[in-house]
């Protein structure tokens, strides 16, 4: 049987990987590394970083394609077929080399916090056994850069995506929101006057950018420097913590 290992590798920095990350690439057999367009070669440039700087002796890497997502027939069915399509590569790439026994994918963050691996995972047939190895995520990594709590004492926080924020607005029960996967900035489609926000892009990596501050007051800079920052480097990966004033 096949044994697949999903390694999280931090935000980034290969300082971000653990003992027992770094364990379980040198252990593998094969590691599969995603390619998503030329603009965001350097993703997998810093994986293969990684990979040189914990082993000596490389193993073997099998490259695949990223393919497009479909939106025409909704959001969900859309990220459902996604998923079938990304399991389908990954059995190829696997099923081409039979020998590989351990196989790990790194991936960016953890595992189980806003990321489909697991759940591609699940689609492979025959199922793979597999293991996760935990990594820091960009919300540890955010609230690390500006040296803040992610929650208040005694009050909960809510982690979401921008499109529930746009849809469904600012969570009645939450004293802190946390927005990951927002292309659209989404903090626009609130009151902005009420909200503090802690934004970064590329946290933990040498390009990370933080801004901080009263939302209405800071908001048109975040726009204009992450539309620079996805300018200059051809993608981004930013998130950010907001909480209402009074809360």
């Amino acid at each position: 049987m096949i044994e697949l290992i999903l390694i999280g590798i931090g935000t980034g920095n290969p300082d971000h990987v653990t003992f027992q990350g770094a364990q379980a690439i040198r252990e593998a057999d094969l590691i599969l590394i995603p390619r998503k367009g030329d603009n965001k070669a350097d993703l997998a440039g810093i994986r293969e970083q990684i990979i040189a700087q914990v082993t000596e002796t490389p193993p073997q890497i099998a490259y695949f394609d990223i393919p497009q997502r479909r939106a025409e027939d909704g959001y969900l069915r859309g990220v459902d077929d996604w998923h079938d399509a990304i399991a389908l590569r990954w059995r190829a790439a696997m099923d081409a080399r039979p020998q590989a026994r351990k196989v790990a994918l790194l991936i960016w963050g953890d595992p189980s916090l806003y990321d489909s691996s697991l759940r591609i995972a699940s689609r492979l047939d025959p199922q793979p056994k597999t293991q996760v190895i935990p990594g820091i995520t960009a919300l540890q990594a955010l609230t690390a850069a500006h040296a803040i709590p992610i929650n208040d004492i005694g009050a909960p926080y809510i982690v979401t995506t921008g499109r529930r924020l746009r849809d469904e607005g600012w969570p009645a029960e939450a004293s802190k929101v946390a927005v990951m996967l927002d292309g659209e900035c989404s903090f626009q489609s609130l009151e902005m006057a009420e909200y503090d926000i802690w934004w970064g892009a590329y946290v933990g990596m040498a390009e990370e950018i933080l801004i901080k501050g009263p939302l209405d007051q800071v908001a048109d800079e975040i726009l204009q420097t992450r539309a620079a920052a996805r300018s200059e480097h051809g993608w981004i990966m930013d998130i950010y913590l907001l909480k209402k004033r009074g809360g």
